[in-house]
C-alpha cells in the first residue's frame, strides 16, 4: 500500500497545519484575555461583596468602638501566639448581683417607688388625694398616723407663655408732661421673642435636632399664630449676636499644645434646581475641652491652613492626605499624630476575606486599648503616663508592625484585598501613629473628638439642610456653645438665657469670659434670667 503524499499534498497540510495552530494561538489569546477579564470581575465582586457586608454591620450592627475587646480567652491565645505580653486583668471593675428578689422601696424626693429618679430643679405638683368614706368618719373619731407618697411623671400639652407688660401712663397735672415707664430691655429690639424662648428655639432644634418647622406645628397647637419666616429670623439674629464669643474660644483653643481635628459634610445652599450644594464643617478640639465648628464650602486642604494659621503644637487627625500637607509645611513647628481607631477600622473591613489575620491585628489593638483603660484607671498623667505606656503599650506596637510585614510577604495576598490596603494603610502612616507612645498628652484616637461633633450628623437627619452658606455658618457656631457647654456640664439654657443677655452689656474685649469654660466659674452662681422665672433670678419653687 503506497501511503506517501504528494508534493502538493503536503504543502497543503503544511498550510492548512499553520491554519490551525494560528487559530489556536488566537483562542489561547482569547482565553488568555477572557480568564484575565474572569479575573478581575471575580475580584470586583469579592470587593462589592465585602462592602455590602461591612455596610449591612454598620446599618444593622453594633458600631460601638467596644468590640476592641475580644473574648478574653481568645484574645490571650492570640497575644501569646504572637509573642506579645497581655494586659493584666482588671480586678477593680465593679460587678452587681442580678437577682429576681424584690428590693425594699426608699420613698423620698430623689427616688419613687416606680425607679423614677429627679433633682431639686424639677417642679413638682402635690395632690391631695381623699377618701369620702375616710372622710365621712368624724374627726374625734380619726387620727393621722401617717402618708404614702408615690410619683407619677406628667407633662403639660405646651410649655409656651406669654409675658404681658403692663405700664401706667401718667400725665403730670402742673406741667400736662406724659410720663410712662421705660419698656424692659429685649435682647432683639422690637421683637416679640423673649430671651428664654430664643434659648429654647436654639436649644430645641441645635441639641434635640427639632427642625424650626416642627417647632412652628407646635406652637400652632399651642394655640400661637406665629410666621415660619418669623422664626428662621429669630433665630438667625440670637446666633448672630453668639458670633464674638465663639470668635474668643477659637483663638483659644488655637493656643493649644494638642489639636484634634476632623471634618463632617451638610448640605448647605442651592447649587440648582432641587439640588443642594455639599458644604463641610471643621470640628477643632482643644485641650481645655472646648469645640468650635468652622464652615467651608469644600473639603479642599487650604482650609486646614486658613483654620489653624500658625497654630504650633501637636495636630490629631484621621489619615485625610489634608492635615499631613498642613505639617508638611511647617516643618518643627507641627507634629501630625494620626488616630488608631481609624487604622483598626480599616482592618475590621477586612475581617470577612481575613477572619484570623484580622483577629490577630484586633487583638493587638485591643491589648493596646486596655493599657490605656488601666492608665485612666491609674489617672497616670505627665511622665507616669509616658513611662507606662513605653514599657507596655510600645512593644505592642513593634510586635504589630513586624506582623504587618509578615503579612505584607505573604504570597496568596492581593495587592487589591482589603487586608492587603489595611496594611498599607497602617505602615504609611507608622510615624503619626507612634507619636502618641512619646507624647502623654495626645491621645490614642480621635474618639474624644467624634463624639463632640455626633450633633451636626444627628441634626442633619432631622433639618437636613441649611438654607444657605450663611446659615451653615451659623450652625457652626451655635454648636460650638453648646457642645462645649456639654462638654463642661454647663446647662445650656442657662448659659443661653444669660449670655444673650449680658453680652450686649459685657466689654467686647473680654468675650473670653462668655465662653461656657469661664462663664461656669464667673457667673454660673448668679445667672441672669428671664422675666419668666419667678421673682427673675430665683430658681424655680416646687
Amino acid at each position: 500500500m503506497n501511503l506517501a503524499l504528494s508534493a502538493p499534498d503536503v504543502a497543503q497540510l503544511k498550510e492548512e497545519n499553520a491554519r490551525l495552530g494560528a487559530a489556536l494561538g488566537d483562542s489561547y489569546a482569547v482565553l488568555a484575555k477572557t480568564k484575565t477579564a474572569l479575573e478581575q470581575l471575580q475580584a470586583q465582586y469579592d470587593a462589592l461583596r465585602q462592602e455590602l457586608d461591612w455596610f449591612k454591620r454598620q446599618l444593622f450592627g453594633s458600631k460601638s468602638e467596644k468590640r476592641l475587646a475580644l473574648d478574653a480567652e481568645e484574645q490571650l491565645n492570640l497575644l501569646a501566639g504572637l509573642g506579645v505580653e497581655a494586659p493584666p486583668p482588671r480586678d477593680d471593675v465593679p460587678t452587681e448581683t442580678v437577682t429576681y428578689e424584690r428590693r425594699a422601696k426608699v420613698r423620698d424626693a430623689a427616688l419613687a417607688d416606680s425607679g423614677l429618679r429627679f433633682g431639686p430643679e424639677v417642679p413638682v405638683k402635690t395632690i391631695e388625694v381623699t377618701d369620702p368614706a375616710m372622710e365621712a368618719i368624724p374627726q374625734a373619731e380619726r387620727e393621722i398616723i401617717g402618708e404614702k407618697v408615690s410619683y407619677r411623671l406628667a407633662q403639660q400639652p405646651g410649655s409656651y407663655v406669654v409675658l404681658k407688660y403692663v405700664r401706667k401712663v401718667v400725665k403730670r397735672l402742673d406741667t400736662e408732661t406724659i410720663l410712662t415707664a421705660p419698656a424692659p430691655a429685649n435682647v432683639l429690639e422690637r421683637s416679640a421673642a423673649d430671651v428664654s424662648f430664643l434659648a429654647g428655639m436654639l436649644i430645641d432644634k441645635f441639641a434635640w435636632h427639632l427642625p424650626l418647622y416642627r417647632q412652628h406645628q407646635r406652637l400652632l397647637d399651642a394655640g400661637i399664630t406665629l410666621s415660619r419666616s418669623t422664626l428662621v429670623y429669630w433665630a438667625s439674629r440670637a446666633i448672630d449676636l453668639l458670633a464674638p464669643i465663639v470668635d474668643a474660644q477659637s483663638a483659644h483653643v488655637l493656643a493649644s499644645d494638642v489639636l484634634a481635628m476632623d471634618e463632617t459634610s451638610l448640605k448647605a445652599g442651592r447649587e440648582a434646581k432641587g439640588k443642594m450644594r455639599t458644604g463641610w464643617l471643621w470640628p477643632v478640639y482643644g485641650d481645655a475641652d472646648e469645640i468650635v465648628f468652622h464652615y467651608a464650602p469644600s473639603r479642599a486642604h487650604r482650609h486646614v491652613h486658613a483654620f489653624l494659621g500658625d497654630f504650633r503644637g501637636t495636630l490629631l487627625s484621621d489619615g485625610y492626605e489634608a492635615y499631613a500637607a498642613y505639617a508638611a509645611q511647617r516643618p518643627g513647628d507641627v507634629t501630625h499624630a494620626l488616630c488608631w481607631s481609624h487604622t483598626r477600622r480599616t482592618f475590621e473591613r477586612a475581617k470577612d476575606s481575613e477572619p484570623e489575620a484580622v483577629a490577630e491585628a484586633l487583638a493587638m489593638m485591643g491589648a493596646m486599648y486596655a493599657h490605656e483603660t488601666q492608665i485612666r484607671t491609674d489617672a497616670l498623667t505627665g511622665e507616669d503616663k509616658r513611662g507606662y505606656r513605653q514599657t507596655h503599650t510600645r512593644p505592642i506596637v513593634e510586635t504589630l508592625w513586624r506582623w504587618c510585614r509578615e503579612q505584607c510577604h505573604r504570597p496568596e495576598l492581593l495587592p487589591k484585598s482589603p487586608l492587603a490596603k489595611a496594611l498599607n494603610y497602617a505602615q504609611e502612616r507608622r510615624s503619626g501613629l507612634e507619636v502618641f507612645l512619646d507624647d502623654p498628652a495626645v491621645a490614642i484616637d480621635t474618639n474624644h473628638l467624634e463624639r463632640a461633633l455626633r450633633p451636626v450628623p444627628l441634626g442633619k437627619r432631622n433639618w437636613l439642610f441649611a438654607s444657605s452658606e450663611v446659615g451653615a455658618q451659623r450652625v457652626g457656631i451655635i454648636q460650638s456653645l453648646l457642645v462645649t457647654c456639654r462638654l463642661h456640664e454647663v446647662d445650656a439654657y442657662t448659659y443661653l438665657v444669660d449670655v444673650l443677655q449680658r453680652i450686649s452689656v459685657h466689654p467686647a474685649s473680654r468675650a473670653i469670659e462668655l465662653t461656657p469654660r469661664m462663664w461656669k466659674s464667673l457667673f454660673a452662681d448668679a445667672p441672669m434670667r428671664s422675666d419668666l422665672a419667678p421673682n427673675h433670678h430665683d430658681p424655680p419653687s416646687h
